[in-house]
């Protein structure tokens, strides 16, 4: 076989491997939130047939004399520039800017670190913000992961208190409990977990009404490690020995989502007030083009994109209370544990737990700001330029017509120099 032949082999594959990355481009002119690909040739190896020299006083230079076999695919880059928006549900959102969604399962909360803020690349990134609340009230995309963030455990003083935990975003459960209607405050269940109604006449003097429980904090640890400090959802109180029954997720109408904070609130249909959910997370990697596709419109931060911060939109981090009721103490990620939420003494508090436990997490895990924002209503279109695409598949034939071309004119010489002999 002549070299003329091993060129155009290698030029073969190489155009059908282009060929193969515009025909994904061109399926995907309608996928939301499709990043193109684009295809790098590169020349393939080299014989030297004669080496160059710099020249001598009597004999001037010469270049060096090479025969190349053909060409390679180089690389396979993926282009994560933004383009146009596409009208959506009401929930839907699109990312203005650099950064993707984190979503993952469930079960994935309880195995990020603070300490190891690689253990956040076991979530999966995501540009199309296709949400939705489903029946057990958590935010999820369009495939049913779940949409990771910052959740609100709390109001004092009408302010949110923001957890620090990145957790999935859901709705607060219900609880149905007693409502002394003469003293206007809520009637606290017992130690034994039973409510004992006031003294009186029910619809007089006490009524039974639906609240918003939250999620509170609970260790499985010694309540210093921040990597053991998870949100919990309330149980109905059972008695000991018995396995306990989430309580109801609240329904929630008029949900709506802040474009520069990703704030998500929605009014309770059960009680009628308006409450925050919580805070969506959004995932920066160093190199956005250096992710990796896993299907589904979902990539992971493998080798080549750098480290994945995780952070919130327009600053708002500084702004937020933390669970110490303090502004501007959401830093880390899962990196606060803060004095009432954590167990120790017998009073269930521990004043020591939390105060510096965050200095000693490492930079990576820190909760940055990203000037991306959000735009409601709307999922990114595919970047793909479909004329484009059409340019480049027309290209891309010729050359493979012409590669195929030079194998028939190898072999009909080679016939020729068959021939003479006979």
């Amino acid at each position: 076989m002549t070299g003329a032949m091993y060129a155009s082999i290698g030029g073969l594959k190489s155009h059908m491997q282009k060929l193969s990355v515009i025909g994904n481009n061109v399926a995907n002119v309608n996928t939301q939130g499709y990043k193109k690909q684009r295809t790098v040739f590169r020349d393939s190896v080299y014989s030297s047939y004669r080496g160059g020299s710099d020249g001598t006083q009597t004999v001037g230079g010469r270049n060096p004399s090479q025969l190349g076999y053909g060409s390679m695919v180089g690389s396979i880059d993926l282009n994560m520039s933004s383009s146009s928006y596409n009208p959506g549900n009401e929930t839907d959102c699109a990312i203005v800017g650099d950064g993707f969604f984190l979503v993952g399962d469930k079960d994935i909360a309880g195995a990020i670190d603070p300490n190891n803020p690689d253990s956040f690349k076991s979530l999966s990134l995501t540009r199309v913000g296709d949400f939705h609340q489903d029946a057990n009230g958590y935010f999820v995309d369009g495939t049913g992961k779940c949409v990771y963030g910052f959740m609100c455990v709390n109001v004092e003083e009408g302010n949110p208190i923001i957890s620090d935990q990145l957790v999935p975003l859901r709705a607060p459960r219900l609880e149905t409990a007693v409502w002394d209607l003469k003293n206007e405050t809520w009637v606290e269940p017992g130690q034994d977990g039973t409510v004992n109604p006031p003294t009186g006449t029910e619809g007089v003097d006490w009524e039974y009404r639906s609240r918003v429980r939250r999620p509170e904090y609970q260790t499985t640890g010694d309540g210093n490690t921040a990597s053991n400090i998870f949100l919990k959802d309330y149980e109905t109180p059972v008695p000991e020995g018995e396995i306990p029954d989430p309580l109801p997720p609240a329904r929630l109408q008029s949900i709506s989502i802040d474009e520069k904070t990703g704030c998500i609130t929605g009014m309770v249909e059960e009680t009628g007030e308006n409450i925050v959910v919580g805070y969506i997370a959004i995932g920066s990697v160093v190199n956005p083009n250096g992710v990796s596709h896993i299907g589904s419109s979902y990539y992971t931060a493998g080798a080549g994109a750098g480290d994945l911060s995780v952070t919130m939109m327009g600053g708002v981090a500084s702004e937020l209370y933390g669970v110490d009721g303090r502004k501007g103490s959401i830093q880390y990620v899962n990196g606060s544990v803060r004095d009432k939420y954590a167990t120790g003494p017998s009073d269930g508090q521990n004043p020591d737990a939390g105060n510096d436990e965050a200095d000693s997490l490492p930079e990576k895990s820190r909760i940055t700001n990203t000037g991306s924002e959000l735009m409601c209503g709307f999922l990114e279109a595919p970047n793909t330029d479909l004329a484009e695409e059409i340019a480049e598949l027309i290209t891309t034939q010729r050359g493979y017509q012409a590669n195929t071309r030079i194998i028939t004119v190898t072999d009909s010489m080679l016939e020729e120099l068959v021939n003479m002999k006979r």
